[in-house]
């Protein structure tokens, strides 16, 4: 199956340049906002939010007054980001220095943790620990919090909070800190949403943080050696082991993700599924005693395949993979890991060039943070890809829906990568000549620009995750393979998602919001070329429109779906195609009475053009609806003694 996204990149070095202090963009981005008790840094994986952290910290302890900052990190393993690193060699005043009697993330480092977490506390001369989530959680359930006053809190992958009071014990002490109001808080993440779609943190909470924002595209545009990423997905009967060989590459650095053992892709052998992966490169020559590195002779050529297995959960086993893991500075060192938990947050192998996950993930995060293990900017590669090995729906399995609904949401996380992944584009109602706004200026006829501050906030630091949100609904994942026509998608489905995550928008603010998704997601999927005489045209869903005729009607008539729905015919069996579509129109997404009002006038036209009723089995999407409505209107007046 060829690539769902392929997108190339300028490299313009940008991102990759440093200031006088040995800063990158994003980095002096984030520093110039150091003064900030709450800090909100959305960048994604792989831009150096670490050392950005770095160099606020720093401020705070040397020249705000702060005392001490606390690293918190999910996994042990993320540590090394924040190991000792100097930055004075690059142009900083100062270094960043931890102790590795506090740096809680050092392999070996398993007990006591708790007690040197206080220990460090109530020293007068540490000023920096580093530690995982859960020593956080364990620690704060014992400490007195006015310990924490005057402490910066750092929390890397912030998308581990969770608004919902009862299932998260790092969110809730997050909320205890910002109501006592006494510490500075640095919250860090590539992916501002969760999978469960439960908000990270409530409304009035999220407020008090300023937010700094780096975008994908940012990034990879900038970098000196990544030209393209690309991500596709694969699709397999019978067993994922047998079909691995099709997308593995074993001259390329390779991070493979096995499925989870309760999975219906697993065998539920996680150690055998390993020894098959090797047996299939090749034989084993040896197990290196110290990195416990497996040296594999390939069968093809011979040549030796040197690979990491972090599936192995045996302590003293893993404890040798991480440290040789940690210390890694060549391309040479290492070709392939095998995870299944691990190496998927903050991870850093710069020269990984492949991310092959297996089996379908049941969050966009997840995945997001995935695919951040491939795109560092490193010599050895000049392109990235991300494969996803998915299981074939089948119409004779049982679990049919499951696996459907699979292809679905790993497809609608390509979307909104997709939207990730272009450029900014900044839309005005009409031409201002002396507008000097950086970035795309489209101008669209109609277009409702934000009116308050509200929504322009929204549009500016969180358009992303609106769209992350939108995209994991179960409304738009049925929608993905032709079912629902455009307009029911834009004016109906994205606002009622709308004013769920935002119930505090008013209806004029919910039409502002919803009209710049949908602008932002349909005329990222278009391409915009210029014409001889200076005349720009948009193509959008095989539409040819000169760009000075754009309208928000015109818009609100083309799904944003449609391109994944054409690859998805193009790339799959026809009869694959029917199993898809046949399975949601099991589940079909319910009228809701705004939407039949809406829709009720296009009905009646539909009867007097035609001179029948629309067809529930038609094959048009948008009469098939118009069916639907008619239906809904029917039973409707018969509860209601109508008719």
């Amino acid at each position: 199956m060829p690539d769902f996204v392929k997108v190339d990149y300028e490299q313009t070095k940008d991102s990759t340049k440093t200031n006088e202090l040995g800063m990158r963009e994003m980095q002096a981005k984030a520093y110039a906002e150091r003064n900030r008790q709450y800090l909100l840094l959305k960048a994604p994986p792989a831009c150096g939010k670490s050392r950005a952290l770095m160099f606020i910290a720093l401020d705070k302890l040397f020249k705000q007054g702060i005392k001490k900052v606390i690293v918190t990190v999910p996994e042990t393993a993320i540590g090394s980001s924040f190991k000792s690193t100097k930055l004075t060699d690059s142009g900083f005043w100062a270094d960043w220095l931890v102790n590795d009697k506090y740096n809680l993330c050092l392999p070996g480092i398993d007990t006591k943790k708790v007690e040197k977490f206080q220990e460090f506390l109530n020293s007068d001369t540490e000023k920096i620990l580093l530690c995982a989530h859960a020593t956080f959680r364990n620690a704060y359930s014992i400490l007195d919090a006015e310990l924490l006053d005057n402490c910066l809190i750092a929390i890397d992958e912030f998308h581990h909070v969770s608004a919902d009071p009862n299932n998260n014990q790092l969110g809730e002490h997050i909320r205890e800190i910002i109501q006592r109001d006494k510490s500075h808080i640095l919250a860090m993440t590539g992916s501002y949403f969760r999978g469960d779609a439960v908000p990270i943190l409530s409304p009035a909470e999220e407020q008090l943080f300023t937010k700094v924002t780096y975008t994908y595209y940012e990034q990879l545009n900038g970098y000196e050696y990544l030209k393209s990423l690309g991500l596709g997905y694969h699709f397999y009967q019978g067993r994922y082991l047998d079909a691995i060989n099709e997308v593995l590459d074993t001259n390329k650095k390779t991070i493979i993700h096995i499925p989870n053992v309760n999975s219906a892709e697993s065998t539920r052998d996680k150690a055998e599924e390993v020894g098959i992966i090797i047996d299939n490169i090749g034989e084993i020559e040896k197990e290196d005693p110290e990195t416990g590195l497996i040296y594999v002779k390939r069968r093809i050529d011979g040549k030796v395949i040197k690979v990491a297995d972090l599936v192995n959960d045996d302590p003293k086993a893993r404890d040798k993979i991480k440290s040789f893991l940690y210390k890694i500075s060549s391309a040479d060192d290492l070709d392939i890991i095998i995870a299944l938990g691990m190496a998927k947050e903050g991870f850093d192998w710069e020269f990984c060039e492949h991310a092959l996950t297996i089996g379908y993930r049941n969050s966009h995060t997840e995945v997001i943070q995935i695919i951040g293990r491939c795109t560092r900017d490193s010599n050895n590669k000049i392109h990235a890809q991300f494969t996803n090995l998915i299981a074939q729906p089948d119409a004779e399995d049982s679990e049919v829906k499951i696996a459907v609904n699979n292809v679905l949401k790993a497809i609608s996380c390509s979307l909104l990568m997709e939207q990730v992944l272009a450029p900014k584009f900044y839309f005005k109602t009409k031409k201002i000549e002396d507008d000097k706004s950086s970035g795309q200026r489209i101008f669209i006829k109609g277009f409702k620009e934000p009116s308050t501050e509200r929504v322009k906030q929204i549009c500016e630091t969180d358009l992303q995750d609106l769209k992350a949100s939108i995209m994991q609904n179960d409304l738009i994942v049925k929608a993905i393979p032709g079912t629902v026509p455009a307009e029911t998608i834009n004016k109906n489905l994205i606002p009622r998602i709308i004013r769920e995550i935002y119930p505090d928008l008013n209806n004029d603010e919910v039409e502002e919001l919803r009209q710049h998704v949908v602008a932002d997601a349909v005329i990222k999927k278009s391409t915009i070329n210029e014409a001889g005489d200076n005349t720009k045209f948009i193509t959008m869903a095989n539409r040819f429109i000169n760009i000075d005729e754009l309208n928000i009607d015109l818009i609100d008539q083309i799904n944003p779906f449609q391109k994944a729905y054409e690859i998805l015919s193009k790339s799959i069996t026809a009869r694959m195609l029917k199993v898809i579509r046949d399975t949601i129109d099991t589940t079909r997404i319910d009228i809701e009475p705004e939407e039949a009002i809406a829709l009720a006038p296009k009905l009646k036209q539909f009867v007097e053009e035609q001179g029948r009723e629309p067809e529930i089995q038609s094959i048009d999407p948008f009469e098939r609806r118009l069916a639907e409505v008619r239906l809904y209107i029917i039973n409707q007046k018969r509860k209601h003694g109508l008719g």
